[in-house]
């Protein structure tokens, strides 16, 4: 998420079915039947569609101002980088000229294959041992080439520019912007050190169990890479986690022996899991109120924006100061 740039919606109001159906068959060279099916995404506008041979497809409109074309275009090289090396992962495909990524007054999109999926509730141990191999290689991958215009995940760089922007934002009530900015540099000062150290590399970024779908008969799939960030490999892992560290060690110690199959883990990074929930918390604010400044509409959650959510944030950042203090030492294999 740039937060420099400030969102434009309005031409996200013309995508209706005809214009969208003529832009995928312009941009793919197919004739489409009439099947327009909105799709679920707080952000952009993602449509299924249907050609008259009846292969599915997934229209995808970027919100105006959230990514410029070069941060898309890293996106899909990391998933074309993952499909060379057939990892489980959905590419978007060439259009007419070559290209992945094409632009209607304004407006960027991508066109992917349908591929139906259910999200996995609870893991197996033998899906943990797969799901390790399947993030162990896609990070063997994302250590191969930078993405220099993503965002590097970082106190000093992510956290304080997610800062910067609720501190201008009107969704913060302004009596409160000290307190959350006091409990958020904190936060940051606290941290900072332990990232200094840590391997840097391009990772999913959003790696929670809804973007991990089940295809029966085939491997996990890994979905979703639009918050591809420059991060510490811990990151993809830790939102997996059904707990926290000291309720999971059994599933971590089985993720990290599929994980080493692959790619060798520094087990010093599980110390970044309480300081990366923390940013987490930080991000999660800005982009609530990112949507909010775009349109003055947007709410991704109920009641975000009031005071009482204003002040349960500031105290949950209170809360997770102090488990930072107090870390989970590993144990057994994790050490």
């Amino acid at each position: 998420m740039d937060m420099e740039r400030k969102d434009k919606t309005g031409s996200f109001q013309d995508l209706g079915p005809d214009k969208v159906l003529n832009l995928v068959e312009k941009v793919l060279d197919i004739r489409c039947n009439n099947l327009f099916r909105p799709l679920n995404s707080y952000i952009n506008r993602v449509f299924e569609i249907e050609s008259v041979d009846h292969t599915r497809f997934v229209a995808k409109f970027y919100r105006p101002g959230r990514w410029s074309k070069e941060a898309i275009r890293e996106e899909h090289q990391f998933l074309k980088d993952l499909t060379a090396q057939e990892l489980p992962v959905i590419a978007p495909l060439p259009l007419q000229d070559g290209t992945t990524l094409a632009q209607s007054e304004g407006m960027l999109y991508s066109i992917f294959p349908k591929c139906g999926g259910r999200s996995v509730d609870e893991f197996t141990d033998e899906e943990w041992l797969q799901l390790g191999r399947l993030l162990g290689r896609v990070h063997k991958v994302g250590e191969t080439r930078r993405a220099s215009h993503r965002i590097s995940m970082s106190p000093q760089d992510s956290t304080l520019i997610q800062l910067d922007f609720l501190l201008a934002s009107t969704c913060v009530p302004e009596d409160l912007k000290p307190v959350l900015q006091e409990a958020v540099l904190a936060i940051v000062d606290e941290i900072s050190p332990v990232f200094k150290e840590t391997e840097i590399i391009r990772i999913h970024g959003d790696c929670h169990f809804a973007n991990v779908i089940n295809r029966p008969g085939e491997s996990l799939f890994l979905i979703d890479f639009d918050d591809m960030v420059m991060g510490p490999p811990v990151q993809d892992i830790w939102m997996l986690l059904p707990g926290g560290m000291e309720d999971t060690f059994v599933e971590l110690d089985l993720f990290l022996e599929g994980y080493e199959t692959f790619k060798s883990f520094d087990r010093r990074s599980l110390q970044l899991i309480e300081p990366l929930r923390a940013m987490r918390f930080i991000h999660y604010m800005a982009w609530c109120a990112y949507q909010v400044e775009g349109d003055g509409v947007t709410r991704a959650i109920d009641g975000f924006g009031s005071r009482e959510y204003w002040q349960q944030e500031i105290a949950d950042l209170l809360d997770q100061r102090v488990r930072i203090a107090e870390p989970v030492e590993p144990s057994g294999n994790l050490l």
